[in-house]
This record gives structure tokens, C-alpha cells and sequence, in this order.
């Protein structure tokens, strides 16, 4: 039997897909000046917090949940704007890296000011102080259930 959203898990439910929604429009819009989008950002991120600033492709799709198509497809334009560079693993021919250039940490070093004032100004500021601290735990929590149920 169907155990259906009271009121307001509903409301709480449908205010959060729609909120998703035009955050990630918000904070996309703010990153197309410079040429980037919310996806390519994520990349140069995982890049540049990387040892030695690069990846196995796998590790960065599965980072990012992508196919490993899907991850081709992404990288294309980035290696093209000569933001990231893909290289085979000399001592594992099966390995393909994916490293940041020079190029994309300056991008990236570019960009993050305004991404941050784009997140404080539609996320942060919005909700406050408390409202930051209950959001990170409340996430924390499905983040944790959701991995472990991954695990099962």
C-alpha cells in the first residue's frame, strides 16, 4: 500500500525540485560569462584539488556520476579550449588520465571568485547563518543514507 506525502512533504518536496532547479539555472548563468558551466566548473574543481592536478577518467566520471561517454563528451570542449588534457598511463595502458592545464587553473582561479559570490548570493545569504548549519546537516544525513544503501 502506498504511503502518500502529507501536506507538507509535499509542499516541502515539490519547493525543493523547483528551488533545485532555478538555483542551478541561477548559478549557471552566472558562470556563462566566463564561458563555463556548472559541469566544467565541477571539473576544473575535482582537477585542481587532485594530486598532481589529474584524475583517471574513471575516477572523474565516477566522481562527477557520469558515463564514461558522457565524461568524453564533457572533456571534448574543455580539451579543445585547452583547459584539460587527456593522457594515457605509461605503466597501465588501460589508464587514461585526465589532467588540468596551466591554462584551466588560471581559468578556474578566474571563475571561482564570482562563483562564490554567485552561491552566497543565491544560496547563503538567503538562509543565514543557521539556515547554512541546517542545510549542511540535513544533506549530511541523506548524503549518508543514500551512500549506504550504495553499500548494501
Amino acid at each position: 500500500m502506498t504511503t502518500w506525502l502529507t501536506d507538507a512533504e509535499q509542499t516541502a518536496w515539490r519547493t525543493f525540485i523547483t528551488t533545485v532547479h532555478d538555483l542551478m539555472g541561477a548559478l549557471e548563468a552566472d558562470l556563462a560569462p566566463h564561458g563555463l558551466t556548472m559541469g566544467d566548473y565541477e571539473v576544473l574543481v575535482w582537477l585542481s584539488e587532485a594530486d598532481e592536478q589529474r584524475m583517471r577518467m574513471c575516477d572523474l566520471a565516477a566522481a562527477l556520476q557520469l558515463s564514461p561517454s558522457g565524461l568524453t563528451r564533457r572533456l571534448d570542449g574543455m580539451v579543445r579550449q585547452g583547459w584539460v588534457e587527456r593522457a594515457s598511463c605509461d605503466s597501465d595502458r588501460r589508464v587514461a588520465w585526465a589532467h588540468l592545464t596551466a591554462a584551466g587553473l588560471e581559468k578556474m582561479k578566474a571563475t571561482a571568485p564570482d562563483h562564490v559570490a554567485s552561491v552566497r548570493r543565491h544560496l547563503l545569504e538567503p538562509i543565514g547563518t543557521r539556515g547554512v548549519a541546517e542545510l549542511g546537516g540535513l544533506f549530511a544525513k541523506v548524503h549518508e543514507h543514500l551512500h549506504e544503501r550504495s553499500a548494501v
